[in-house]
């Protein structure tokens, strides 16, 4: 096999589409699509998001430090497309793409009803990058929907069948492969 060279860029394929829902002090909603986000640590739970400053929700998040990630699903394709390619300063995003609106708990921002999983966040730093800042954020709340709770008791996220990105494309999840020791589990 051999390798070609290309320019640096951003090779790190699949990643997560999410909803990234957020309210400004004057109460105004919205909901942007980012598939530049991440888990960062795991005890304090934290994640980022790179937003780029020109988005309508950039001065919504930075002012009020406050956002949640709502993963997406097969069902919800076609609004987190529509929610990346249409901005929040033109229409009611929520209403336009046909998404629930509910209330986080623990931050002052919707939730969408429609997506499995609600991560409520409290910016900690933004990080200034280039073309996107880097929102660092810790976790304060998560809200799952129990519809995906499977007979043992714990959350199946492979039953909402979430999304994936990839080079401008959108993806179903595979088959599982294995599970985090398998490699090295003894066998019973």
């Amino acid at each position: 096999m051999s390798k070609m060279s290309w320019k640096p860029g951003n090779m790190l394929y699949p990643l997560p589409a999410v909803l990234v829902t957020c309210r400004d002090k004057q109460g105004n909603d919205n909901v942007l699509t980012i598939a530049w986000t991440g888990t960062i640590c795991s005890d304090p739970a934290m994640l980022y998001i790179s937003v780029r400053p020109e988005r309508y929700s950039y001065p919504m998040i930075r002012e009020t430090g406050e956002f949640v990630v709502n993963l997406t699903t097969e069902e919800l394709l076609k609004a987190t497309d529509y929610c990346g390619v249409r901005s929040g300063r033109d229409e009611d995003k929520f209403r336009a793409a046909g998404l629930t609106k509910g209330e986080a708990q623990q931050v002052n921002a919707p939730i969408i009803m429609e997506s499995p999983v609600n991560i409520e966040c409290k910016v900690k730093e933004i990080v200034p990058l280039g073309s996107h800042d880097m929102f660092i954020a810790e976790v304060v709340n998560v809200q799952v929907s129990d519809e995906y709770m499977n007979e043992k008791g714990t959350f199946d996220l492979s039953a909402a069948k979430p999304l994936a990105y990839s080079h401008g494309r959108y993806y179903e999840m595979g088959a599982e492969l294995g599970s985090f020791g398998y490699s090295v589990r003894k066998k019973a």
